[in-house]
């Protein structure tokens, strides 16, 4: 029955602000906005592929998390760049200092993490061949291809 996530919400702090994040930063399309409650739907990819939401919220902002999928050669060879271009501070788990993706091995999965201006964390992540290896934590893909 369930195929996958097609959409998701988040709560901004300026509709306006994040509208303009979201689609002249990240590249997202506007697909409607709706000022009377206010929020405004974004397209992720292609047309009607898949749908961010961006509700307006004033008080008690609680920011979210979520991921774009994204392919796996471009997370490696410009998500960092990419993400620095665009004044946004990518970073992982590795605690190593360095903006490198880190792989979630009982996934597994390649990713990198950076914020948008409300705090919402956000990802890009491509999933990883191979079978999944919890006992390997969270790697660098150097150690992820060393023990595959």
């Amino acid at each position: 029955m369930i195929k996958g996530l097609y959409e998701t919400h988040i709560q901004v702090s300026n509709l306006n602000n994040a509208i303009q994040f979201y689609t002249e930063v990240l590249g997202l399309k506007l697909a409607h906005l709706d000022e009377t409650r206010p929020i405004a739907f974004l397209w992720i990819g292609e047309d009607k592929d898949f749908m961010l939401g961006l509700w307006e919220q004033k008080e008690n902002l609680q920011p979210r998390h979520f991921a774009f999928s994204c392919d796996l050669q471009d997370i490696l060879d410009y998500s960092a760049e990419y993400l620095k271009n665009r004044n946004l501070k990518p970073y992982n788990f590795l605690k190593d200092g360095m903006d490198k993706p880190m792989v979630f091995a009982w996934m597994p999965a390649l990713a990198i993490y950076f914020n948008d201006p409300d705090g919402n964390q956000l990802e890009f992540i491509s999933i990883l061949e191979g079978k999944s290896q919890p006992n390997l934590g969270v790697i660098s893909y150097d150690e992820w291809l060393n023990n595959n």
